[in-house]
């Protein structure tokens, strides 16, 4: 396999080292440096692994801005690297999309090696229905940002995923309950390794949460009933999408994506209301 000036994105195992695809230890053995979060980490994980790495670059969201330049450049040069994450796909949760970003603009090939996912995995463990989704990241520190994220997804018929940290668990859940109300959850632990979990609950009555450890993965279900989002929220949401400019008909059509139970042509009609009272 030729890695020559190919920037190489690659799905390394979640914890189970026997999930290292073939082609992924071929492409981490050939190219010239492995772009790793944590470096020590890297070389753990590749030991375990049995990969023999040339070379590995400290690449964290702390120093992407200021080394992306240089590593296109290093690229375009015929150095080959590869980015990986401290666990699962690259980019999903972890730094790199703006290296990926400045290869496609310079012209440099990307190529990814798919793999492991722990959004996508602890979804498939869920029993919760899978289609459509959205995947959030981790969820912010504050409870007022937490309501912020979560707010927009209120009133939209999708599952929710989102990593989490034990020790803020119950306090996000019990904010997840305020903004999204009853809903079905799922909260996995020790994903592909050998106590790996699957805790089934809801909400409003989540599993017990005493004793988890690591990073946890969270599956929250879709609203079971459909409300007409109140004209309250309706307000709010032109509000938000007036800041963000266009046309009053492109507003209402923004808003009524967000919406339930409101047509474009009721929302300018109360657009157009609110201008003349």
């Amino acid at each position: 396999m030729s890695c020559n000036a190919t920037l190489w994105v690659v799905a390394t195992p979640l914890g189970n080292a026997g999930d290292l695809s073939p082609r992924a230890r071929t492409v981490l053995e050939s190219v010239d440096t492995v772009l790793a979060e944590d470096t020590r980490r890297a070389g753990l994980l590749f030991q375990r692994c049995g990969v023999t790495a040339r070379r590995f670059v400290s690449f964290h969201d702390h120093n992407e801005t200021d080394r992306a330049a240089g590593l296109v450049a290093r690229l375009q040069a015929g150095e080959s690297m590869a980015l990986v994450s401290d666990a699962g796909l690259p980019l999903v949760a972890d730094p790199g999309y703006r290296l990926v970003r400045a290869c496609r603009q310079a012209g440099v090939p990307v190529s990814v090696v798919p793999g492991p996912s722990a959004p996508v995995t602890a979804l498939a463990g869920s029993g919760i229905a899978p289609q459509p989704f959205a995947f959030l990241g981790f969820l912010p520190r504050s409870r007022a940002d937490i309501e912020a994220t979560l707010r927009p997804f209120a009133a939209l018929s999708c599952t929710l995923v989102f990593f989490e940290r034990k020790d803020r668990l119950a306090e996000s859940l019990q904010v997840a309950l305020s903004i999204l109300g009853p809903r079905e959850l799922c909260v996995a632990r020790e994903l592909t390794k050998t106590h790996e979990e699957y805790m089934l609950g809801r909400l409003e009555s989540p599993p017990p949460l005493e004793g988890l450890l690591g990073e946890l993965t969270v599956v929250v279900g879709p609203p079971e009933s459909v409300a007409e989002t109140p004209r309250e929220e309706i307000a709010r949401l032109v509000d938000e999408e007036r800041r963000l400019g266009g046309a009053p008909r492109d507003i209402a059509r923004r808003v009524q994506a967000r919406a339930r139970g409101w047509t474009v042509k009721a929302i300018y009609a109360m657009m157009s209301a609110d201008r003349t009272s």
